[in-house]
Order: structure tokens, then sequence, then C-alpha cells
């Protein structure tokens, strides 16, 4: 028995600008559908600020002509294919508007997407009605253009290739289906995830800008090691990053419960605990403020937010540990410099994908100071002041990063063996030094009390290294609470230089 007919229904802020759009289009071109992510999340009911439509016509040119319209920018996305889009700034948010040229007939066009649930179309005009009025914002399931039964499979919640030649059109697909499956909870159908085995190695040849943007997404995700697994089981992950082969199955010390692969995994899942994504018992002592959610939710670069920067971190926190591998008398394993190799190791992979240098600065100096949090401490006490400016005089701008990679490595390494009393401890050393920090900046950061020029006057110093060297000891004095006027940090200098 057929399905009877539903409703769509586009609503709020979306209506306004689809009918904008509808009008402009109307005026332009004779067909023009409503495709991908958007006919797929208004069949969904899901919020969205992307409209995606094909027209007959010049996509280039049209999409140039609808920015000057409606007052937005025009972004060229694929000029073989003739992408384009529009981004809005409108009173409730950023909009993107992607127009695409109809490659053929809307069924060819269909024919040549990705997945099924992407491959419906809905005429952005409404059938029979010549004048075709801005104020139709609503559609029947009966009026969806639907070749390949993307309608079924959004039903059963499934991702489905459309054809097989799809990967092969453009590798990214294959990172896609993950990342499609983890935002909106769907499984992969299994002839599709055979093919994504099969073509896995299609994925080094995918644009690193892409690739590094599809991952990012599935980082975004609170169950992100979860579709990292599934990236793992399908042949891809260790495609985009093959320095993580080394890690898969590398004994560790007794005191993990993980191999070095695995460890580095359920670190990612981890941060998801200490970012407060997931709340098990035991997350509830773990330092947080709304401080610290605007710390982590902040965007650094190309919509990549320090949430997803850290778990990226965790991913590769351990990546030298094999190369710096080592075996004592005792048969103690140890990992002597695998943090700083795997700072320099995360930084060429993350150029090789194509993030910005500060992106790459914040990655690198986490996993490189990863360790310190609990070395700072020094043991079950709390750290000096001294200790705690000497860390984010060398963190900086990953000081609040590293503290929580250092939670969540505390966490992996130990998985269900967890000694509460010690992850107690380590979140409170770690709120402690937050606490400081945000109380007191003149501890992290502290005011100047002279300069290279107050110390070569009044010591008789002649321009050099060991003036930048005097001034950092005055700092690290200044910050350990030994010296808080101009005249004390003088005389500190002195009493060094005296004693040299």
């Amino acid at each position: 028995m057929k399905d009877r007919p539903t409703r769509i229904t586009i609503e709020g802020g979306t209506a306004f600008l689809l009918a904008r759009v509808r009008d402009f289009l109307a005026s332009q071109v004779s067909h023009a559908y409503l495709v991908g992510g958007f006919v797929r999340d208004a069949l969904l009911g899901r919020a969205t600020t992307d409209i995606d439509v094909s027209v007959a016509g010049e996509a280039q040119l049209l999409a140039r002509s609808l920015a000057d319209a409606l007052g937005g920018k025009y972004v060229l996305l694929d000029q073989v294919h003739q992408v384009a889009r529009v981004v809005l700034f409108l009173e409730d948010g950023r909009w993107f508007v992607d127009l695409s040229a109809l490659r053929g007939d809307i069924e060819a066009d269909l024919g040549d997407r990705d997945f099924t649930i992407d491959a419906m179309a809905l005429p952005l005009f409404r059938p029979g009605d010549d004048s075709r009025p801005s104020s139709q914002v609503e559609w029947s399931t009966e009026h969806i253009i639907d070749p390949h039964g993307g309608l079924a499979d959004l039903r059963k919640r499934r991702i489905r290739v459309v054809r097989q030649r799809a990967f092969e059109h453009d590798p990214v697909r294959l990172l896609r289906a993950v990342r499609l499956a983890s935002q909106l909870g769907f499984a992969i159908e299994m002839q599709t995830r055979r093919l994504i085995q099969d073509k896995a190695g299609l994925i080094k040849s995918g644009a690193p800008e892409r690739v590094r943007d599809e991952l990012c997404l599935i980082l975004g995700h609170p169950e992100a090691a979860q579709y990292l697994h599934q990236l793992h089981r399908l042949g891809l992950l260790l495609n985009i990053i093959p320095e993580l082969a080394p890690t898969v199955g590398s004994k560790q010390p007794k005191e993990h419960f993980w191999n070095v692969f695995e460890h580095s995994l359920e670190t990612v899942a981890a941060v998801g605990v200490v970012l407060q994504e997931r709340r098990p018992d035991f997350a509830c002592i773990v330092p947080w403020s709304e401080t610290l959610a605007e710390h982590f939710d902040r965007e650094v670069s190309s919509g990549h937010s320090r949430r997803v920067l850290l778990k990226l971190a965790a991913l590769l926190h351990d990546i030298a540990k094999p190369h710096t591998r080592s075996l004592e008398e005792s048969g103690r394993i140890r990992f002597f410099g695998h943090a700083r190799e795997g700072a320099s190791q995360s930084a060429l992979i993350m150029d090789r994908l194509r993030f910005s240098n500060r992106e790459i600065r914040l990655v690198e100096t986490a996993i490189r100071y990863h360790l310190r949090p609990v070395q700072m401490a020094g043991g079950e006490g709390l750290p000096t002041r001294r200790a705690m400016y000497r860390y984010f005089r060398d963190a900086g701008e990953a000081a609040i990063d590293t503290l929580f990679l250092s939670l969540a490595d505390h966490l992996a390494a130990r998985g269900p063996t967890l000694d509460l009393a010690s992850w107690q401890q380590h979140a409170e050393q770690v709120g402690y030094v937050l606490e400081q920090h945000f109380k007191e900046k003149s501890l992290t950061r502290p005011p100047k009390l002279v300069d290279g020029h107050d110390l070569m006057q009044s010591l008789g110093l002649e321009p050099g290294p060991s003036v930048g060297r005097l001034l950092e000891m005055v700092r690290e004095a200044q910050a350990a609470g030994e010296v808080a006027t101009r005249e004390e940090a003088l005389a500190l200098a002195r009493r060094y230089l005296e004693a040299k």
C-alpha cells in the first residue's frame, strides 16, 4: 500500500529567506529545485541555516545577482561544477544559500549525488502555478522527486550510496558517510559499508581541506570516539592519518588498561566527559563553569572550535609512543620524549590537512605539555605559584586546554580500573590551578615592574641575552610573590648579578 502524502512545512526565518530566494529565481530561470541536505532536514523536521538549490541556468552568475539582491556575500565553491554560495547575515544568524547548475535534468542531477537521503528534490516553484507566489512555503511528500528511494531510506534511518561509482567521483564522500551517520544517528547500510571498505584508500586523494572539515565535524559529536572506531573499522582512519598505524596494538605499561591506539580513542571519549558532553558520576568533580564552556566553544579558525581541536589533540597525543618506546632491565616500558616528538608529528599531520597555523600551534602545544599539569603538582600537593607561572608561560594560549587534555588522559589511561581517589586528586589540582588563574591574573601574567631599559640603566648592563634572562627572573619572582615594586625588582636583579 502506498504511503499517504504528508505535509512538508517550512517555517520561521527559513520560510522568510526561502520566499525571497524563490521570488528572485522565479524572475531568472524556468526551473529550480530544493535539493540535498535542505530537503532531507525539512523531512526530518531539523532546523537548518543552509538552503541548497539546483537551477537550470548559470549558477555562478545567478549567485552573484542573488547576493547583490539580498545584500549577501558571494563565494565561489566549485568553478568546474558551477557551485556558488551566498552568505547572508540576518537577525537570526548566518545563512548559506548554495546554488548549483543542473547536470542534465533533475533526475540525472540527483543520480550524480552521493547518498539516497540527499538525492531528493522539491520543485522550488509550485507546479502549475505561473505566478509562483512567494507565500508558498508548504509542500507534500507527493511533490518529492525521489528516483533512488531516499524517502524510504530516511524512514529506515540508513545511509545508502546512490551508485557504486559515487566514491570514485568524489573520495571525500567516504568520510561523509560516517559524518552523516554521526550527525543524524543513522546506520550505514551493509552494501555501502562494504563499498567504503573496498574504496577506503581513495580518501588519500580527497581534497585535504574537505577531509579536514569532515573529520572535524565527526570530532564535534559528543560520541566522537564511537565514530572514530567506525572510521577505523571501515579502513578510513589510518588512510587519513597513517601515522597512527604503529600505535595499533602497541603495548603500554601495566598502569594503562588500553594499548596506545585504543587509549588514544578512549582519550577522545574522555574529552567528552571532562568537557561535560557526557556526565557519568565521576565527571561531577571536574572543574567547570560558564567561562570554561565559552572558552571551549570559541572558534579558533575555519569554524573549528577549541572543543574540536582538543579532541584532535587527544587522538594524536601519544602518536610518537611507538617510536620512543624503550624497555628497562626491570621490564618496565618507557616512552621518553614522546610528548615532544608527538607534538612535532601532529604539526606535520595538521599541516598536511591544511589546518591554520593557529590551530596547529594550539594542538602542538597541548600535546607537547600534556604531562606538565601532573608534573607541576609535584605529587599529592598543590602546585606552587612559581610552578603555575612557568606552566602558563610555556603553554600560553593552550594552557587551559592542556589542563583538560591531562584530565582526559588520566581517565583513558585507567579505563574501568580508574582509582577514584587518584582521579579526585587530579581534578582538584586542576581546579586549583584554574581558580588561581581566573582569580589572580597577575599570577600568570604579572604586570611589568621593570623593562630592559631600566635594567641596563640601573645596573650598567649592555644590550644582550642576559637582559632578557634577568627580566624573566624578575617576572617569575613577581608571580611567586617575592617582589612587588620596581625597587624590589631592581634589588633582586642586582643581588643576582653580585652573586654570579
